[in-house]
């Protein structure tokens, strides 16, 4: 009888789970395309240009991809927010979930590719560029746009 509740339980859980993965992926439709663009040139192998030999030429895409990533994320979050801010919660998870994933791309490129890519803690710093630029960016534009609205008045 405790089997059958631990797999009703369990279910129920993946229910809720899912339901706000998808709730997740209505409200933010751009930044999850974003991401899945993010994790399908994780994994392919790049073809070679003449862009290669600029150098550190890697590390600016990633910088800009994670970037653009957040710049749409922050977008988003603040066209469909209530308050038209962002608070510190929402400002540390948005910094560290798009962090934490970058680690988890860096580190399955790095074991389990086969060898076709390898993880790069650089590439995971150039990440993290990306993003606490990007929320230095949409701190400034909340700001600046509160400022604009009281000037208004």
């Amino acid at each position: 009888m405790q089997n059958y509740k631990k797999n009703s339980n369990f279910a129920l859980q993946m229910e809720v789970y899912i339901r706000h993965i998808y709730q997740l992926i209505r409200k933010y439709p751009l930044t999850t395309v974003c991401i899945t663009i993010i994790w399908f040139l994780s994994f392919f192998t790049p073809p070679h240009t003449p862009l290669d030999d600029v150098k550190f030429i890697d590390k600016w895409v990633h910088t800009v991809m994670y970037g653009g990533t957040c710049l749409v994320m922050w977008t988003e979050y603040t066209l469909r927010n209530k308050h038209k801010t962002i608070n510190a919660r929402p400002a540390a998870i948005g910094w560290l979930l798009p962090v934490a994933m970058s680690g988890a791309i860096e580190l399955l490129q790095a074991y389990c590719t086969g060898g076709r890519r390898s993880g790069d803690w650089l590439d995971l710093a150039a990440n993290a560029t990306g993003v606490t630029i990007a929320l230095g960016v949409a701190l400034l534009c909340v700001r600046l746009r509160s400022r604009l609205k009281k000037d208004a008045w």
